[in-house]
């Protein structure tokens, strides 16, 4: 029996939560709306893509980086990315700072494994004829340095840790299909 993939589109994730100040989330390799390029899938180089943020409030002790497709065919979406304690002296992530060994992010900052099951950032991977997935990559500001939490975190379980501790968010949502 074939599964048919037509479906409500899910909510934006980040509009049930609550509400929160805003700033600016920029990146010189996807544009907000606009489909990500074979760089960044996981069907092309499965790099994650340079992301630079400001604006964020002051008090802010760190951050959380994360890439959320809540189009995928589950009921709870499907966590790409996610990175944890990233320095607030820190602003910009080169491309390629996703990959498993995390060597190019900064000191202190680590992954946790995303959904995937694997470690580092997962390409956009939606299933072939499904519509266009959304790809929420996302900038927290902490008010505290470290969130807690270890490498062997669920990405749910860190997104709902730093829930409570987000004083601000930076949205970039990029589109995929194949």
């Amino acid at each position: 029996m074939a599964v048919s993939l037509t479906r409500p589109v899910a909510p934006e994730p980040y509009a049930l939560l609550p509400s929160v100040a805003t700033f600016d989330l920029a990146s010189t390799d996807v544009v907000h709306g606009e489909p990500l390029a074979t760089t960044f899938v996981a069907d092309g180089e499965d790099l994650s893509p340079a992301l630079e943020w400001s604006g964020f409030p002051d008090g802010t002790r760190s951050f959380v980086v994360s890439c959320f497709d809540p189009d995928a065919p589950t009921p709870a979406g499907f966590w790409h990315w996610t990175v944890v304690d990233v320095p607030v002296s820190t602003t910009s992530l080169p491309r390629g700072a996703g990959s498993p060994g995390g060597e190019l992010l900064p000191p202190g900052a680590f992954q946790v494994r995303n959904d995937g099951g694997s470690v580092g950032y997962a390409g956009a991977a939606p299933p072939p004829g499904d519509r266009p997935h959304r790809y929420v990559f996302a900038v927290h500001a902490l008010d505290v340095e470290h969130l807690g939490i270890t490498p062997e975190t669920t990405p749910t379980a860190a997104a709902f840790t730093a829930l409570f501790h987000t004083t601000a968010r930076a949205l970039l949502t990029p589109t995929y299909a194949r």
